[in-house]
């Protein structure tokens, strides 16, 4: 009796998909939401790097930084 060896057969490729690609197909991508917690860590370093610079401001001030920085 004689053996024979399967061939393997290699999967597809899978690339990826560009927010470029979905705007090209015109499907809209989902905007990003940053965690509570993310936020809460840049308005933390936004506080801190203010503070050196010497500058007046609030933690409301620095949260809306941090939300819009991270929002893009």
């Amino acid at each position: 009796m004689k053996t024979t060896k399967a061939k393997t057969v290699s999967k597809p490729k899978k690339t990826p998909v560009t927010v470029k690609t979905l705007k090209n197909k015109n499907v809209n991508a989902a905007k990003y939401a940053p965690r509570e917690e993310e936020i809460r860590e840049k308005a933390r370093e936004i506080y801190y790097e203010r503070i050196a610079r010497g500058e007046h401001g609030t933690p409301e001030d620095d949260w809306r930084e941090a939300e819009a920085i991270l929002k893009g």
